[in-house]
């Protein structure tokens, strides 16, 4: 999908990454994990943010690349970094210790609560397994698991999660709690004044959500140009709630745009040259 305003033209993929960005704010120490969480938080170190500090799992602290990374053991990210530590100093001291403003979080599915997904699909069956139905032990798809997400959950000061939006990853609860957000219950972090805040905020590609004060419920709180409440209602797998007060989400600047695109054209030539290698 394409939308455009009086002079700029983005698609819908392009308005999740930069409304991610726009997320972060300047001197915020960022854990980023790979994938879209990546590219919106190297698109707001290339524009309004260039003294956010990027951190990633592998130990690289302030990393600056030229080109997304394909994983957290890229080259690019510890060539581009101000330092690198081992993977304990970065659980232990930089994570643990707290001294980690926001973790940036894709995943597989999302539920209600912002519990979210990254194990495998289709493991809460209510036969468990019997009569060749899906469980855990043999779900439809098996994921890659959690990586440093569960710590990033629960020990970054708060959680900002990007993700696409359907009706297959916004489901009502997640078939696995990989990454807790706020619980089965939304209360899940309560009378737990060691751990962070926990989700913040989700942006998707057709709109803004954020826990509900009271039930820690997701609700949508801005619509993204071109989205309807109808289109939220379709791609979400329970009965979404609104914001009284629903905002509209400011569109990409031609300047963001060109940054972001200039960026996942480094990324795709040099990755092409790699794999041509």
């Amino acid at each position: 999908m394409t939308t455009h305003n009086d002079t700029t033209q983005y698609s819908s993929a392009e308005m999740m990454t930069i409304t991610a960005a726009r997320a972060l704010t300047n001197n915020m120490t960022c854990f980023v994990g790979i994938g879209l969480p990546s590219e919106a938080a190297n698109v707001a170190r290339l524009t309004h943010a260039p003294d956010v500090t990027l951190i990633y799992e592998s130990g690289t602290l302030q990393t600056k690349p030229d080109v997304l990374p394909l994983s957290i053991g890229d080259g690019e990210l510890c060539e581009s970094a101000l330092t690198t530590v081992s993977v304990p100093e970065m659980f232990r001291y930089w994570l643990q210790g707290g001294h980690i403003d926001v973790g940036f979080l894709g995943t597989a599915q999302i539920d209600r609560f912002a519990n979210l997904n990254t194990t495998v699909i289709a493991a809460n069956h209510p036969e468990g397994g019997k009569n060749g139905a899906h469980s855990y032990a043999n779900p439809r798809v098996r994921l890659p698991g959690g990586g440093g997400a569960p710590e990033i959950s629960t020990n970054a000061k708060e959680v900002f999660i990007t993700v696409k939006h359907s009706k297959r990853t916004f489901v009502k609860d997640v078939d696995f709690i990989t990454t807790i957000g706020f619980g089965r219950d939304g209360k899940g972090r309560d009378n737990l004044p060691n751990i962070g805040r926990g989700p913040g905020v989700v942006i998707t590609d057709l709109c803004i959500l954020k826990p509900d004060p009271a039930t820690k419920e997701l609700i949508v709180t801005s619509l993204h140009p071109g989205t309807t409440k109808e289109d939220i209602i379709e791609a979400t797998g329970w009965e979404i709630k609104f914001a009284d007060a629903l905002e509209t989400t400011p569109v990409p600047s031609e300047k963001e745009l060109h940054v972001l695109r200039e960026l996942k054209a480094r990324t795709e030539k040099a990755h092409s040259a790699q794999e041509a290698i």
